[in-house]
């Protein structure tokens, strides 16, 4: 196959563009998602595709992939105009996506998920050996037997980026592809997509991450409002210049300050627990607290045992010894660990899962019955639901937040990912916690909003609550965590002060590096001990 920066052959011709949409326009009820978008993709090429969220970028990959019928507009292919009726019909034209929300069946294994989408020329024990094979290959290790339901957000992830890779594809579309994997993950994923990029196969890239966008892409289309609003280079632009052409303007930078830390409001004493199902991870004697008026993180690689904590701390799982999950109440701490995710609102616990439709929000409710998941004061009398102070709410969270939606009737599932997930967190914060605790809190949201969410969050620290973030995303646990720890394989690090920690320092603790750092400091601490008692002697 040709790689687009290979010289031509005097007189050839160049090879058709992979990909050509000429004047694409897609209209919803009350929105119009893609108004005469173009896009032009060469063979070979990293093209990405920047905007805010709600900005008509899943809308017009569905339409690439078959999965949206667009209103108007041609698709050409190749050089030669399709029309793309289903998501088969793309696959048999060579063209892949590894959506942001993720299509697999929770009660399939992850090798049956793969075979639904590939043609069955092949036995399911084939395409399990093939599993095992592209995950060795391209560092993203999953095991092909495990069911999807046992899986967090970061092995979805992989499991769909392995079955787009097995279709062999000639256009890779990728929707925020790394928005749950470490560093570490990532570099091999561009390794992988460069790899693909050379051998001819053309890659659509949307990522709110810009520093990603600029490592890796050689071209950029830029919508706002539906709208095809320029195309450039990423590699001859900065943060700021892509900042500008997204969104109008530089997100605001966040103004932190150090925390003034109050009393304990979360402590985790020996918490210990048996994985839930054969594919869980066993927690081990895990000792942290949270203090009123800081922020706590937690960092990790997806599948170490943050989903069987969240559980813990949440309620959601009950099976804790009651002192190992403790949250202040009116008189004190409240041995909490066999509480109800009820009782632990009641003492003031607001929590944010990663899984943003179905735990975080009913996908086909709108926005405000969507507030009764956490919210018990919107029943009145008799068990009513006051409706008009729930749509209230609702649009005060939008207005507040900036939720691209069509008013708080708007169901959740007709939200872009990151204007659901700034309601969730808007909703959560609206609510006025003591302890907040937060999971991916900027998952697949663009750089303003991520700001925006970052500095709710610090704002919410300021006024005394105490959070506690879960992510896998360093640079973001840097920008707002007083304190730092870290989980790997069901054991937590100490914590290291914000000032002390490196990127270095916490992606060596990931592998679960701390124990050897620990046993040094101790041995230090122990032989100026020594020296010290040899000195009094003397």
């Amino acid at each position: 196959m040709h790689s687009p920066d290979a010289p031509l052959a005097s007189g050839a011709a160049p090879p058709p563009l992979r990909l050509q949409l000429a004047g694409i326009t897609k209209r919803y009820p009350s929105v119009v998602a893609n108004s005469g978008v173009s896009l032009a993709v060469r063979p070979g090429e990293i093209h990405a595709v920047l905007g805010e969220n709600g900005a008509g970028k899943s809308t017009l990959m569905k339409i690439i992939y078959g999965a949206v019928k667009p209103d108007e507009g041609t698709v050409r292919v190749d050089g030669r105009v399709v029309h793309i009726r289903n998501p088969q019909e793309a696959r048999q034209l060579g063209i892949a996506m590894v959506f942001q929300h993720f299509s697999l069946f929770d009660t399939l294994s992850v090798a049956e998920n793969v075979w639904l989408g590939l043609d069955k020329t092949q036995s399911l024990a084939e395409v399990t050996q093939r599993i095992t094979a592209k995950a060795a290959e391209y560092g993203l290790e999953i095991d092909p037997l495990r069911p999807v339901h046992t899986l967090s957000v970061g092995e979805m992830q992989r499991v769909e980026i392995i079955r787009a890779l097995l279709t062999n594809p000639r256009l890779l579309i990728l929707d925020e592809p790394t928005s749950v994997l470490t560093p570490q993950a990532v570099e091999k994923l561009f390794v992988v997509l460069r790899k693909l990029a050379g051998e001819g196969c053309s890659i659509l890239y949307i990522s709110h991450k810009l520093h990603e966008i600029r490592a890796l892409c050689t071209a950029c289309t830029v919508m706002r409002a539906g709208q095809v609003t320029g195309v450039c280079d990423p590699r001859e632009e900065s943060n700021a210049s892509l900042s500008r052409l997204m969104i109008g303007a530089e997100p605001p930078a966040l103004d932190y300050r150090a925390a003034q830390a109050g009393a304990p409001v979360l402590s985790v004493e020996g918490l210990t627990l048996p994985r839930g199902d054969a594919f869980g991870v066993d927690l081990i004697d895990l000792q942290f607290e949270v203090r009123a008026g800081e922020v706590v993180g937690i960092a990790g690689v997806s599948g170490n045992g943050q989903r069987e904590l969240l559980y813990a701390l949440s309620g959601e799982d009950q099976r804790a010894q009651p002192a190992m999950v403790q949250i202040s109440g009116p008189r004190g701490m409240v041995p909490s660990g066999r509480m109800n995710p009820r009782q632990r609102r009641a003492l003031g616990l607001h929590f944010v899962p990663e899984e943003r439709l179905g735990r975080g929000a009913v996908p086909g409710m709108g926005l405000a019955h969507n507030l009764l998941l956490t919210r018990g004061n919107a029943l009145g009398a008799g068990g009513w639901i006051r409706m008009r102070q729930l749509r209230a709410q609702a649009s005060d969270i939008i207005a507040r937040f900036g939720v691209k939606a069509g008013g708080p009737d708007a169901t959740a599932q007709s939200l872009s990912g990151g204007n659901l997930q700034k309601f969730i967190v808007g909703r959560e914060i609206d609510a006025g916690p003591r302890l907040l605790i937060v999971s991916q809190p900027t998952w697949g949201v663009d750089v303003g909003a991520a700001a925006q969410i970052r500095g709710a969050i610090l704002a919410l620290r300021d006024a005394g609550c105490a959070v506690l973030v879960l992510s896998e995303e360093l640079d973001e646990l840097f920008e707002i965590c007083d304190r730092l720890h870290v989980l790997a394989k069901g054991h937590l690090s100490p914590s290291v002060a914000r000032a002390e920690a490196t990127v270095e320092r916490i992606g060596e603790w990931m592998s679960g590096l701390w124990h050897a750092e620990v046993q040094e400091h101790l041995a230090h601490m122990a032989e100026h001990d020594a020296q010290e008692a040899r000195h009094v002697q003397a």
